[in-house]
């Protein structure tokens, strides 16, 4: 696909079922799997790349019949289209972090992805921080999302922390944060 090509804009009502109708899921050969260690003063938790012994298929862990709903409490929803077809989207909210940007969901399209479409869709969220004043951008994924924890690192993003049950699934949330200059 030819990045230039596509264009970043903010998303409107009209886009709502088509972005609904992305392939929100993904697949994975690797997790990072969480080990504690707690004993009465102190408590350790590491988190390790182990590879499944076959790839798994992982559903979003966002309830799909309320995307629309939470959408419109996103301070930000901003789409990657060309020609009117939407090839992925993120959300953003402001905080909680002071002077922080928080993305909520990115996805993209299934045949689009490894083509630098969610790698574009970061630098707006990240434009989008620069333009509202704000110096650190954070990304929440499951410990499962393999992928995404990849591309994050690639673009500099560094753990920031997890939450342990954070999902409807109960599944692990790992935190991932961005300063701005």
């Amino acid at each position: 696909m030819d990045t230039e090509k596509y264009i970043i804009r903010r998303a409107n009502s009209g886009d709502i079922p088509a972005l609904m109708s992305l392939d929100h899921g993904y697949s994975t050969d690797h997790v990072w799997q969480m080990s504690s260690d707690r004993g009465p003063d102190e408590v350790g938790v590491t988190f390790r790349e182990v590879r499944l012994p076959r790839p798994m298929r992982v559903t979003y862990p966002r309830d799909p019949d309320r995307l629309a709903d939470e959408w419109v409490l996103r301070e930000a929803l901003l789409i990657a289209e060309i020609e009117g077809e939407p090839l992925g989207y993120v959300s953003l909210v402001q905080g909680p972090a002071v002077d922080s940007g928080w993305i909520i969901d990115l996805v993209v399209s299934l045949r689009c992805r490894r083509q630098g479409v969610a790698t574009r869709l970061i630098q707006a969220a990240r434009d989008w921080c620069r333009e509202h004043g704000l110096t650190k951008l954070f990304i929440e994924m499951q410990s499962k999302n393999y992928p995404a924890i990849n591309l994050v690192k690639k673009l500099g993003f560094v753990f920031a922390g997890y939450s342990d049950q954070y999902y409807p699934e109960q599944d692990i949330a790992v935190f991932f944060s961005l300063e701005l200059h």
